[in-house]
C-alpha cells in the first residue's frame, strides 16, 4: 500500500484509510466487522478513523483492534456527546471517554467534528479570530501525550477555509465537497490547507452512495422533482464515461480522488472483508489515466456549485425519494 507523510506531521498514511462509521452496529454484526478490520490491516491499511457520533464504532475498533501489535494510526474526534462544547472539563472528558472506548492511552489524530456548523456545534468564542476554550484543552492533551495531532472534520467550504487559514490545526478532514461530481472543496479549502501545510483527507469520495452505483430509473422518475435537470444530465453522462472507461462507479471516484497530489488520504467507509479488498485494489490502481481525467473534469465543471434546492444527503435518498423530506442544503 502507497503511502504519504501527512502534511506537516511525521504520519506516513496509506492513501487509503479505514472510515469507522459503518463497523457500527447499526451498520453491520462484530464479526464482519472484526474481519474487515483485520484484513484491512494484512493489507497495510492502517489508518483508522472514528468518532463519538459515530454510533459505538469507538468501541467496536477498541475490541477488534486489541492486542495487534502492527503499527496502527488512529484518528478519533470530540462533538457528538451531549454537553456544554465551551467547558473545558466536558471536553477533556470526551476525550478521555474516547480513549477508554479505543483501548488506548492516546490517539494520533484528534479532530473537531463539525466546527463549521455553529447551529449543531457552537465551539468558538470568537469565530473570526477562531477562538474558544477548545484549543486550550488541545493544547493540553498534546503536552500530556493523549494526542499527538489536532484537525478539522467539516462538510463545509467557505467557515472551513477560513479555520484552515487560521494555522492552529494539523490536519484537515473535508467531506461531501470532494468527490468526481462535487468539487467545491477543490476552490478554496484544498488550497488553505495545503498553504498551512495541514494533511488533507477526503471522506465520503462516493458521496455518501450518490455516486457508488447507477441510478437510471430514479432519476427517470417524475418522483425526483427536488434534484435539478442539470444535475441528472451529469450523473447520466457520468455513466456514459464509466462505461467507456471500462470501470465501476466506486473506481472511478477512488481513483479520482487519488489523482489530486494534494489529497494525502481517502477515507473509505467499509463494513465487509470484500469492500476492503475491492478499495485496496482498486487504490493500487492509482491516479486515473489523463484522458479519463480530463473527460470527467469536463463533466464535473458543469455544476460547479450544488444547486441551491439540492437537498443534503443526497446519496442517502436517491435510492428512495420518499425519503426527501425537505433538507436543507450542505
Amino acid at each position: 500500500m502507497q503511502t504519504k507523510k501527512l502534511g506537516r506531521t511525521d504520519l506516513d498514511i496509506p492513501v487509503i484509510g479505514f472510515g469507522g462509521l459503518f463497523v457500527a452496529s447499526f451498520a453491520t454484526d462484530y464479526n464482519s466487522a472484526e474481519r474487515a478490520v483485520h484484513r484491512a490491516l494484512d493489507l497495510g491499511l492502517n489508518y483508522f478513523d472514528t468518532a463519538p457520533g459515530y454510533g459505538n464504532s469507538e468501541e467496536v475498533l477498541g475490541k477488534t483492534l486489541k492486542g495487534v501489535t502492527k503499527p496502527i494510526i488512529l484518528s478519533t474526534k470530540i462533538g457528538g456527546r451531549p454537553g456544554n462544547l465551551k467547558d473545558p472539563a466536558t471536553i477533556r472528558a470526551s476525550v478521555e471517554e474516547s480513549l477508554r472506548l479505543l483501548g488506548r492511552d492516546h490517539a494520533d489524530i484528534l479532530i473537531i467534528h463539525e466546527p463549521d456548523r455553529p447551529r449543531q456545534n457552537d465551539w468558538w468564542t470568537n469565530r473570526v479570530t477562531v477562538e474558544g476554550p477548545v484549543l486550550g484543552v488541545l493544547d493540553d492533551l498534546k503536552k500530556e501525550g493523549k494526542i499527538r495531532y489536532t484537525g478539522l472534520g467539516g462538510t463545509t467550504t467557505s467557515e472551513m477555509t477560513h479555520l484552515c487559514r487560521s494555522g492552529k490545526f494539523d490536519v484537515l478532514l473535508t467531506a461531501f465537497q470532494y468527490s468526481a461530481l462535487y468539487r467545491e472543496a477543490a476552490l478554496e479549502v484544498i488550497p488553505a490547507a495545503k498553504a498551512a501545510g495541514m494533511g488533507i483527507l477526503v471522506g465520503s469520495p462516493l458521496q455518501q452512495g450518490l455516486l457508488a452505483k447507477r441510478y437510471d430509473q430514479q432519476l427517470r422518475d417524475p418522483a425526483a422533482f427536488w434534484l435539478s435537470k442539470a444535475r441528472k444530465e451529469q450523473l447520466f453522462d457520468f455513466y456514459t464515461l464509466c462505461d467507456e472507461a471500462g470501470m465501476s462507479l466506486p473506481e472511478m471516484g477512488i481513483r479520482f480522488a487519488l489523482s489530486n497530489p494534494d489529497v494525502h488520504c481517502v477515507l473509505m467507509g467499509t463494513r465487509t472483508e470484500a469492500e476492503v479488498m475491492e478499495n485496496v485494489s482498486v487504490a493500487e490502481k492509482g491516479p486515473l489515466p489523463a484522458d479519463i481525467l480530463a473527460r470527467l473534469n469536463a463533466i464535473a465543471a458543469r455544476i460547479p456549485y450544488r444547486p441551491y434546492g439540492e437537498p443534503e444527503g443526497l446519496g442517502w435518498i436517491i435510492g428512495n425519494p420518499a425519503n426527501y423530506n425537505g433538507l436543507g442544503q450542505l
